[in-house]
């Protein structure tokens, strides 16, 4: 009887702890009996079903990431590119996420990944690739995460809560012709600079020199008309002292013209005694 009351007791404790469970924060759940789902939306907390009858599923109800692989997508011109994107996503209704993935995480990333991928490729078959690079991201994800969200909604029990371009990047082969025309459209633009550059030196040096000759002639002018001005001057002066003492001046003219003649030390004169040259070379009254 004993034995009979402590098997009682244990069974007991047994559907006692099978009659509960256990919602953690972050997490929701449904109860099923007999693989009909006849409760959702229990939170956080206790929760009790029908022991052996009933059973609990528990799923993640955070904010959950699909990382896709990228995708290659054409645009309106037929230009090939390849988008990286990430979409956020989390259960909007447990029955219908249940019946659609069987509460597998995966399953519902393999089933979300087509949907979004089918509209980004909408979005960009309608746009330019110089759209697509220029700034029309934020357009783009806002309509292709309300296209998914109303999908995934219906079909999978779940909301889009984001969707992100990462990188929006040519093929290879795109991108190494992209670069070999933009390669030659800025040697081109080098070579324009330079010529202009070329030309304008030309021009500043033809300037320059223009003025340095006009610079010259005025500066020799000038000097031309100093000198004339100074040798007017002397002349005057050698006049004036002229008409003041002919005789001093006589002299003073010979002795620089004997400066002049013999300053270098080598000059030979051949002169007779009685020549006008030397008149004041032995005499200083210039006497015969």
């Amino acid at each position: 009887m004993k034995y009979i009351s402590g098997i009682l007791v244990v069974l007991a404790v047994l559907l006692g702890f099978n009659s509960m469970f256990i919602v953690h924060e972050g997490e929701t759940a449904l109860v099923m009996q007999f693989g009909k789902i006849v409760r959702t939306g229990d939170k956080p907390g206790l929760h009790f079903k029908v022991p052996l009858i009933q059973q609990s599923q528990l799923f993640d109800n955070r904010i959950l990431t699909l990382e896709a692989q990228p995708e290659r997508y054409f645009s309106s011109e037929k230009k090939s590119v390849d988008v990286d994107f990430y979409v956020k996503w989390r259960i909007a209704d447990n029955a219908a996420y249940y019946r659609a993935t069987a509460g597998a995480e995966l399953q519902a990333a393999n089933r979300l990944t087509p949907i979004v991928k089918d509209a980004l490729r909408f979005e960009f078959n309608a746009r330019t690739l110089q759209e697509l690079i220029a700034g029309g991201r934020k357009d783009i994800t806002e309509r292709v995460r309300k296209q998914t969200d109303a999908a995934a909604r219906k079909s999978l029990g779940i909301t889009v809560v984001d969707v992100r371009i990462k990188r929006i990047d040519l093929p290879k082969e795109v991108s190494e012709s992209v670069y070999k025309r933009m390669r030659s459209e800025r040697l081109q633009l080098a070579n324009e600079l330079r010529s202009t550059g070329q030309q304008a030196a030309e021009t500043i040096q033809a300037d320059a020199d223009r003025q340095r000759t006009v610079l010259i002639a005025d500066a020799e002018r000038d000097a031309a008309s100093v000198r004339g001005s100074g040798d007017a001057q002397a002349a005057a002066i050698y006049a004036q002292a002229y008409g003041q003492d002919p005789e001093f001046f006589a002299f003073y003219r010979s002795q620089s013209a004997y400066k002049k003649s013999f300053e270098d030390g080598k000059g030979v004169l051949v002169l007779k005694p009685d020549s006008e040259f030397l008149r004041y070379f032995n005499d200083s009254a210039g006497k015969r």
